[in-house]
């Protein structure tokens, strides 16, 4: 992925240890920034660092004093993305209170957090990873959808508060990433046949296919406040 430039850049990417984050870093390493990714597994920090070739931190962005260290004793980020999240799914009605806190916590809370207290660059950006459901309610996931347009409109209202600070949103549809392996096979291979017969793009997408649109929206000094979305036509379909 050479067609951006970032060399010399500080880049950020919470949440980078895997899925989406793990490839857009990798990404921004090859595109010549210099790159820190934090996640609050330890072990998968350090091995998806030695593997990209970039700097790992332990944090956890749900908790304030991990926050507090991305900003304590480091200059302003060029770039920050935000792709930490462990949000439980169910129905409503299915989901306890404390589960359906955690998931605020963990997507949206976790990602205001982030923006609150990390230094970044005048010239620089923040990108949040939201998703799709934003825009295609699903019944069995009402409270992703909620917390994704939560993002969808924090990013917009950010991209006033901290200009000349960029803010954006990537809404990706269904995407493979090692989520998915806690899944039971048997669903995960109906969700993702459904999505192939059903998706005008005819495939499942990958965390590579993100990726894109995250160094996209970084390299364009004139994207700020919008959402894209990469979900195959997800919305639509």
């Amino acid at each position: 992925m050479t067609l951006f430039d970032f060399s010399g850049q500080r880049v950020l990417v919470v949440g980078g240890s895997s899925g989406i984050g793990l490839a857009a870093a990798q990404a921004f390493v090859q595109a010549g920034a210099r790159v820190t990714i934090a996640s609050r597994n330890p072990s998968k920090v350090q091995a998806a660092a030695e593997a990209i070739g970039c700097t790992g931190l332990v944090a956890d962005a749900t908790a304030d004093r991990d926050v507090a260290s991305l900003a304590a004793g480091h200059e302003p980020w060029e770039h920050v993305v935000v792709s930490a999240a462990q949000t439980p799914t169910g129905p409503v009605r299915a989901m306890s209170l404390p589960d359906a806190h955690a998931a605020m916590d963990s997507k949206f809370w976790g990602a205001y957090r982030i923006a609150k207290a990390v230094p970044i660059a005048p010239s620089g950006s923040l990108t949040f990873i939201s998703g799709f459901l934003a825009v295609r309610p699903n019944p069995k996931m009402v409270l992703q959808g909620a917390i994704n347009a939560a993002l969808d409109a924090l990013g917009r209202g950010l991209a006033l508060e901290l200009a000349p600070v960029r803010v954006n949103t990537v809404s990706p549809g269904l995407i493979e990433t090692p989520l998915w392996d806690r899944a039971d096979r048997s669903a995960k291979a109906a969700a993702f046949a459904a999505a192939r017969s059903s998706l005008p793009i005819r495939r499942v997408g990958r965390p590579e296919d993100v990726a894109r649109a995250i160094l996209y929206l970084a390299a364009t000094g004139f994207a700020t406040g919008t959402t894209v979305r990469v979900d195959g036509g997800g919305a639509i379909a």
